[in-house]
């Protein structure tokens, strides 16, 4: 189970099929894909949400390979901004997206913080990776500010073509090293 999340102004919500019409309106957007992978259809289809949630995304949550949260912030809970993810497969362990509207405000180092903690911290896994295109500056930024380095450069496929890549790197011992106050991730209880 993903369990929701929370932040100084987020609230991560676990994904689910209602989800779809809002993801499908926010992420549908050339500024939103263009440095995803390549797998990611573009033009986006109209149904590219509902069938990446339902035959996608649900059933890896479900095996334990895939933990998918909707970004919304504290102020407007119903309203999704983006969404961040952690995956168990070797080389990519965390991706995310934010509604252009909402970038530059540091929400997604806010959610990357939180969704970071939980890896190492509930999950107990012993590094994060997480690829990205170098002509990807906010994602760099990102990395960066959370003390990730770089541990190798390919070339890689993404919605907008090939483009230069590095994968960032940090590990449960560097993270607990870091660790801050403002911005640490709770798991929200029941009152």
């Amino acid at each position: 189970m993903t369990p929701e999340l929370e932040t100084a102004r987020l609230l991560l919500r676990p994904l689910e099929l209602a989800d779809a019409e809002q993801v499908q309106e926010r992420f549908s957007q050339w500024d939103v894909v263009r440095y995803l992978n390549a797998i990611v259809p573009w033009p986006y289809p109209a149904d590219g949400a509902l069938t990446y949630i339902r035959e996608n995304a649900l059933p890896a949550i479900a095996r334990g390979e895939l933990w998918y949260w909707t970004i919304r912030l504290k102020s407007a809970p119903g309203q999704i901004i983006g969404a961040i993810t952690l995956s168990v497969k070797d080389e990519e362990n965390r991706g995310f997206w934010l509604d252009p509207k909402w970038q530059r405000r540091g929400l997604m180092t806010e959610a990357s913080d939180a969704v970071t903690d939980y890896w190492f911290g509930v999950l107990r896994m012993p590094v994060l990776r997480a690829p990205k295109a170098v002509a990807n500056e906010a994602s760099r930024r990102i990395s960066v500010k959370q003390g990730m380095r770089i541990v190798s450069r390919e070339e890689r496929d993404y919605v907008s073509g090939r483009w230069p890549s590095e994968t960032w790197e940090i590990t449960a011992q560097e993270w607990r090293a870091r660790q801050r106050p403002i911005g640490r991730s709770q798991e929200k209880t029941a009152s």
